[in-house]
């Protein structure tokens, strides 16, 4: 009996040893090589904002309940968008829109709801839900800006929030207008980078999703968003800072499960509110059990803002595909912008020269 004792025992022992083993291999997807399989589709979309409301002041995280009602409100919005039809005998936009650049197109009816999904969730990290992504300064909200670097965004943007007023008031001014040719409208109207194509990545009104491939030597990032591929090479250095790209040039390397990407060597405009060419951007991927990812980034351009700032949220795991995003193929209202500008222009230049020709017959 004794001996039988002993060996349930020792068959007890080697099964919870096996289990045990087994529960934390499991604990999440790895590669091969033993490293954290990033692979897949991720939704990037959350109810999070980036910037806390201010109305929050100093309070971090939200009641369980309250972020309940706000995921339950989100459910029930998206689900009355699914199911509201847009009216095909609407009356179309007022002539030069109405005036509203808040969603861009200067309020002509560029997007309506099936464009939008910024998520059906609030990114819940270790249980809690913060009411903002940046948690770093502690109010939750990017530093402020040095002096210029608002007057320098207007400038690169010009095109993108000028006031729609359906004539050429450009001409009023001095100095470069804000349609003179495609290298003068903002980034975005080109698809070269926009608000959600950025490093950090940030969530955005639309087109949150993401797509990792990996390899040993190399992670690419597919963002659905002007649809750019990013290439990080892993355990590599920094290429030489004359050549510089949109998406920066990123090198990664591991720190246990995590992987820590550093980016710099950006173009001197960013869609990252005014950074300039001398943004540094570090991330940190970790796989989480659930297989989500949880996404940290820190940012630095002591050009721009007074202080670094960080923030932390989680990309969802999705089984759905990336499909591509056209955006400059498709770009046919760039073309009709300058069109457009050259028609007002003319007709400025037609209604000036008649107020001079009727004011010398005076």
């Amino acid at each position: 009996m004794k001996n039988m004792s002993q060996g349930r025992c020792r068959v007890l022992g080697l099964v919870l040893g096996l289990s045990l083993t087994f529960s934390v291999s499991a604990e999440i997807k790895r590669t091969p090589s033993g490293k954290p399989d990033l692979s897949g589709v991720y939704d990037t979309g959350t109810l999070t904002p980036e910037q806390r409301p201010e109305f929050f002041g100093d309070i971090s995280y939200l009641y369980p309940w309250v972020a309940d009602l706000l995921n339950w409100a989100a459910e029930v919005a998206y689900e009355w968008f699914e199911e509201t039809e847009s009216d095909p005998d609407r009356e179309a936009p007022p002539v030069g829109g109405d005036g509203n650049n808040t969603a861009g197109a200067g309020g002509v009816g560029g997007y309506n709801a099936f464009y939008i999904d910024i998520g059906k969730q609030a990114s819940r990290i270790d249980g809690k839900v913060r009411t903002s992504i940046i948690y770093d300064p502690p109010n939750g909200r990017r530093p402020p800006t040095l002096e210029g670097v608002s007057a320098r965004m207007g400038d690169i943007y010009k095109s993108f929030i000028h006031e729609n007023t359906g004539t050429a008031t450009w001409l009023d001014h001095d100095g470069p207008g804000p349609f003179d040719g495609p290298e003068s409208l903002a980034p975005s109207e080109r698809c070269l980078i926009s608000f959600a194509s950025t490093v950090p990545t940030l969530p955005s009104l639309y087109n949150n999703y993401k797509r990792i491939v990996q390899t040993e030597d190399y992670v690419m990032i597919l963002q659905e968003m002007v649809h750019d591929a990013r290439i990080i090479r892993l355990n590599s250095e920094h290429s030489d800072p004359k050549n510089r790209s949109w998406l920066g040039d990123s090198v990664g390397h591991w720190e246990g499960d995590t992987l820590v990407v550093k980016t710099k060597n950006f173009k001197e405009i960013s869609g990252l509110g005014g950074a300039d060419e001398n943004l540094q951007v570090e991330e940190r991927f970790s796989l989480t059990e659930d297989g989500n990812l949880l996404y940290d980034f820190t940012v630095v351009d002591d050009t721009v803002w007074t202080s670094p700032w960080s923030g932390e949220y989680i990309w969802t795991k999705n089984q759905s595909k990336v499909y591509e995003y056209a955006c400059h193929e498709g770009n046919y209202s760039m073309g009709n912008i300058l069109r457009g500008a050259r028609l007002l222009e003319r007709e400025w230049r037609e209604k000036e020269a008649s107020t001079l020709q009727a004011s010398a017959g005076q």
